[in-house]
């Protein structure tokens, strides 16, 4: 599997989200926001968590306008496997590739902690390590994490299972309690929580490793 991973100005995981896809046995290509192209044979493109662009504007707005937008919006479009990770949530609905929006939390504060996480949908190429249900614990660390949406998208949303993590314990507003979605497709994955920072038990918690599993099984696979 080859993963593509995207660095914006401000970025601050991107290192840690090659790491976590080459520990499971990915090859990781570097691809910088200015390139008009992904490399031959990309498999699935991550855009990583961080401050693009110092949040300016909107959390992922300028971001979602670099150069290697149109890329990824191709990749995307034509079945690519996308991960969006915090920041990448944001620059992820953006894009249009995923609906609703990141607002900011409910208690108007910036969080860095641990949360419980249940696991709401497997049927993904993304989640099929993991059980329905699942508690998994992994970290957060936004000030934008609120996850918003219209009714008919958060009916729509749940009615066709592409919801694909939840809080244990809302920490930031969300509606529905809502911490990962899944495109129509379900090639397309946001989420908040930071999968790659608990990938590593010299770190605290491998929780995440099993996304990062998820994919290089499905790929193989396919």
């Amino acid at each position: 599997m080859k993963a593509a991973v995207l660095t914006f100005p401000g970025s601050n995981c991107d290192r840690d989200l090659a790491v976590a896809f080459r520990n499971a046995g990915a090859e990781v290509l570097r691809v910088w926001h200015k390139d008009t192209s992904l490399p031959d044979g990309v498999d699935v493109v991550a855009v990583p968590g961080g401050f693009s662009f110092g949040d300016y504007l909107r959390c992922g707005a300028i971001a979602a306008q670099s150069p290697i937008g149109a890329a990824v919006r191709a990749h995307a479009l034509r079945g690519g496997y996308v991960l969006g990770i915090c920041n990448g949530f944001q620059v992820l609905t953006e894009m249009g590739l995923l609906p609703g929006a990141l607002m900011r939390n409910a208690g108007l504060k910036f969080i860095c902690k641990p949360v419980e996480l249940q696991v709401a949908s497997n049927q993904s190429a993304f989640t099929n390590a993991y059980t329905p249900g699942q508690r998994v614990t992994i970290p957060v660390a936004h000030h934008d994490g609120n996850y918003t949406a219209d009714p008919e998208t958060l009916a729509r949303l749940a009615g066709e299972d592409l919801i694909a993590f939840t809080y244990s314990q809302n920490p930031n507003g969300s509606m529905q309690a809502i911490a990962g979605i899944l495109s129509n497709n379900r090639r397309v994955l946001g989420m908040m929580p930071h999968p790659e920072r608990a990938s590593d038990a010299a770190l605290g918690g491998t929780d995440g490793a099993g996304l990062f599993r998820s994919l290089t099984g499905a790929l193989a696979l396919a």
